[in-house]
């Protein structure tokens, strides 16, 4: 088992499925927003994860409005600027979300993993001439 998501570095490489949450047509949590999320709760910040994804402020900021608006509570409490600064951090609620969908991930890895190794087979590995 993985260490949990406070303690994991973000963007640790990860091999086997992807998988997106839906909500109707809506990605409520998938892995790009986890990574956004585990960021925040290391940084404090929304600007700061979003520069370390490389990504802009608005975008970041978008894609936490919309993670909050597909839960029953938010998962991020961003805090207004003011002379201490402003930041965000994950809720108690957003900690367990992210923990269930990294939980979520290795499940499937694991559930997965024979018929992924059949599968990888017949998959160019990235050396293969087109």
């Amino acid at each position: 088992m993985s260490p949990p998501a406070s303690k994991r570095p973000p963007n640790t490489a990860r091999k086997g499925p992807r998988l997106r949450l839906m909500l109707s047509e809506l990605i409520a949590l998938g892995p790009g927003r986890a990574e956004l999320l585990e960021r925040i709760e290391q940084s404090g910040s929304i600007s700061a994860a979003a520069r370390q994804m490389k990504m802009s402020y608005r975008r970041a900021w978008l894609l936490v409005e919309s993670t909050n608006a597909a839960f029953i509570e938010p998962l991020v409490q961003a805090n207004t600027g003011g002379s201490g600064g402003g930041g965000a951090q994950l809720t108690a609620f957003g900690k367990d979300m992210l923990a269930r969908y990294r939980a979520l991930e290795e499940k499937a890895a694991r559930l997965l993993e024979d018929d992924l190794d059949a599968f990888r087979q017949f998959l160019r590995s990235e050396s293969d001439p087109q």
